[in-house]
């Protein structure tokens, strides 16, 4: 079985439930992707990124190798022969870290720690600081630029604060930036930073920003980032550096992350959005149809998934350019899972996560913020005609996707549109 027909598996089964307790027979559940890679690539054609395919999304967890990948490099890193991984420091035995002071806008370190001098973190010596400091959260990984996230993850990893207090900065420091192993070539440095109190301390009850090893219980492999990469709970994907070789503190007041240059928004975290899995194109006038579907839960945490059918007649209201004031319904938000998946450990949840309790392995809440969700609806009988098909989240403070932050740089939250016929 494929990881696309596990996740729909998955996602039948939860919808499936959904459906027959509201009498609805199963033979009537029929899933139809709400987009193909047809319409993706017209899209990517119109100057749109299309969102990839559900490769990424199984039964809730991601198997580490099903993650879709969108690594930099020439040659991408995780490509390269055992022998010269081994020789560059991308093997669990060669790795090491350095922590240094910025050159061009210094902090004094009492111990950085360098290869020069000999004290650059290895990984055995990450592993015994982990005895006592490893925090593991569950993260959706998501690209800012893409409308579909790239895997589901438990990610383990020591708190980046505990590698910075061993360098005894002075009061200097501002900031920390951050890059991996890219081939030797200063021109394919990939670089993230962020404020030194981000780092210090997690606000809002967040997981620390970690030096990452594992993801579901399982050693980071070359193409997931490993031996070690950044995981920042609350960002997009281009926070989480992989391969990371260097953390550099610094009295510099801004950020230089290698995104700025790329015309993105380098602050925002995670947004919340809903997007269509089972979308019908066509109706059979007078009967209820189930639709169903997918939320990411971002960082202002998910209240409900809203459904509207607009009838192609129907004028869509001036003044109102994200449809607040539509006719929207509200779809049911479906319950965590029977089964994690993803390949960990016995099918339960570690002890010690976040978020989740120790004795049950379940979540303390749900929806969990940084997450995913399944939802369902049943469309009433229509009219016949031509419609057009939009779902949205609404987040935790009641606003309606793409609001609070509707542009496309600071994330791709688009709203949903699928053309229905209605006959």
């Amino acid at each position: 079985m494929t990881e696309t027909e596990r996740f729909l598996a998955e996602h039948t089964a939860l919808t499936r439930r959904y459906f027959l307790r509201l009498g609805i027979g199963s033979a009537a559940i029929v899933l139809v992707p709400g987009r193909s890679r047809a319409e993706d690539k017209n899209d990517a054609a119109a100057g749109e990124k299309a969102a990839p395919p559900f490769t990424r999304l199984d039964s809730y967890l991601t198997p580490p190798d099903d993650f879709e990948d969108i690594s930099r490099g020439d040659p991408v890193p995780h490509t390269l022969s055992e022998e010269r991984k081994r020789a560059v420091g991308l093997t669990r035995d060669t790795w090491q870290l350095e922590v240094i002071s910025d050159p061009d806008n210094p902090v004094t370190l009492r111990k950085p720690l360098s290869r020069e001098k000999g004290t650059a973190i290895d990984f055995a010596t990450l592993m015994s600081i982990a005895e006592k400091s490893a925090v593991r959260f569950p993260k959706i990984m998501t690209c800012l630029n893409l409308g579909c996230p790239l895997g589901m993850g438990i990610w383990e990893g020591v708190p980046l604060r505990e590698l910075i207090w061993l360098t005894k900065p002075n009061d200097a420091l501002r900031r920390v930036f951050y890059y991996g192993y890219h081939n030797d070539d200063p021109k394919q440095i990939f670089r993230s930073s962020l404020p030194i109190g981000r780092v210090l301390e997690d606000p809002f009850d967040l997981p620390p920003v970690i030096l990452c090893y594992k993801v579901n219980g399982q050693w980071l492999s070359g193409e997931r980032g490993g031996p070690v990469r950044i995981v920042v709970p609350e960002a997009y994907g281009f926070k989480c550096v992989k391969w990371i070789t260097h953390v550099v503190l610094t009295n510099l007041a801004g950020a230089n992350d290698t995104y700025a240059n790329e015309n993105n928004d380098i602050d925002s975290p995670l947004k919340t959005f809903a997007a269509t899995i089972s979308a019908p194109r066509k109706i059979k006038a007078g009967e209820s149809t189930p639709l169903s579907g997918y939320a990411q839960v971002g960082i202002g945490g998910l209240s409900k998934v809203q459904f509207w059918l607009q009838p192609e007649a129907e004028e869509l209201p001036a003044g109102d350019p994200y449809f607040a004031a539509a006719p929207w319904t509200d779809a049911e938000i479906l319950p965590a899972p029977k089964r994690w998946g993803g390949g960990i450990a016995d099918d339960r949840i570690p002890a010690g996560t976040y978020g989740f309790d120790d004795a049950s392995g379940e979540p303390r809440s749900w929806p969990m913020r940084l997450t995913k969700v399944h939802w369902a609806a049943l469309v009433p009988p229509l009219a016949p005609g031509k419609y057009t098909l939009r779902c949205r989240a609404v987040d935790a403070a009641g606003h309606g996707q793409p609001m609070p932050r509707p542009f496309r740089k600071s994330g791709h939250a688009a709203i949903e549109q699928v053309a229905v016929v209605v006959q």
